[in-house]
């Protein structure tokens, strides 16, 4: 059981995902660091009172070197090349960053001296189980099928960590995100399709729906989960209050990319023209998740209507 207040190094903090654990850490009355090399992240993400390490996790003596003047009780590893595409062309980069920089930090985590009693993990439920069935959704016992760089990495580490907790007792807890969205995601990247469409249409451009199958057709179908839902099953896991080795972050509910596009067009007021492209490489065609795990700690999950309203409000802001 931890203590009341629990000091976390969050790899990755400065990005999407990673700040928004730091903000729900903070407002729970917790001590957090930061380590993220701002390749994608943003130094304003960060609260002012909340220390920055700008450090690369693929650097391994930077790394220790931050874990042993932080000396965290837990880390939160959120750090990520986070794009199937970018994977698929640079399967070396991604491995680099996913499973050497993961490495990098579990060493550190393990050498004499440190006090870090768990690693929380930010894998990937929407690659790692690979295609989901129509009809089905995937639950933590589905067994993993990873058909893109990405999802393989994810899933190396994953064993990694069952390793490390075998041979240098390092607890861990697995969290397999849906398909994130919400404020603050970047909307110029590869990765994100809920803040390009809504950059794109608040701009009045296209918005290009990538085939399923064929080009025309409504796009993959997804389980999108609300930021902030995530942030707080990191919390739980964080704090000691999740006992499930392996989580599910999810809603269950299935959307097409087409769907998604009218949503938000009509969330911004606008009628975006809507394209039709090709499949992706790498690209799932069907990933949906059973969330019947999550709901147990997480109670009710933000819906996708109510989850895009908060995010357009957010980036509606930015763009005044």
């Amino acid at each position: 059981m931890y203590k009341n207040r629990v000091r976390v190094l969050v790899t990755g903090g400065a990005g999407f995902v990673g700040s928004h654990v730091v903000d729900a850490l903070l407002e729970a009355g917790h001590e957090a660091a930061v380590l993220d090399d701002l390749s994608t992240g943003r130094r304003t993400n960060v609260p002012a009172s909340v220390p920055l390490f700008e450090v690369d996790l693929r650097d391994a003596d930077a790394t220790r070197r931050v874990v042993r003047e932080f000396r965290p009780d837990v880390v939160s590893h959120q750090a990520a090349q986070a794009s199937v595409a970018i994977s698929v062309r640079e399967p070396r980069r991604d491995a680099e960053v996913n499973v050497v920089g993961g490495i990098n930090l579990l060493d550190a985590c393990t050498e004499p001296g440190a006090r870090v009693s768990r690693v929380v993990f930010a894998s990937t439920g929407g690659a790692i189980y690979g295609e989901v069935p129509e009809g089905t959704r995937a639950s933590e016992d589905t067994p993993a099928r990873p058909a893109s760089p990405y999802a393989i990495h994810k899933l190396a580490f994953e064993h990694l960590l069952a390793a490390y907790r075998s041979y240098r007792d390092l607890p861990f807890t697995i969290l397999r995100y849906a398909n994130v969205y919400g404020p603050r995601q970047d909307p110029h990247g590869e990765a994100g399709v809920v803040a390009i469409f809504f950059a794109a249409a608040l701009a009045g451009g296209e918005l290009r729906i990538n085939a399923r199958r064929e080009a025309g057709d409504a796009g993959c179908v997804r389980d999108y989960v609300y930021v902030s839902d995530v942030a707080r099953a990191n919390v739980l896991a964080l704090t000691g209050k999740l006992e499930e080795p392996v989580l599910n972050v999810a809603t269950g509910e299935e959307t097409t990319t087409e769907a998604l596009a009218r949503i938000i067009s009509r969330l911004a007021g606008r009628e975006a023209r809507l394209t039709a492209g090709p499949p992706r490489p790498g690209d799932l065609e069907r990933s949906v998740l059973d969330p019947a795990r999550a709901r147990r700690y997480l109670g009710t999950l933000t819906s996708l209507e109510e989850g895009l309203e908060r995010t357009l409000a957010f980036y509606a802001a930015k763009s005044t």
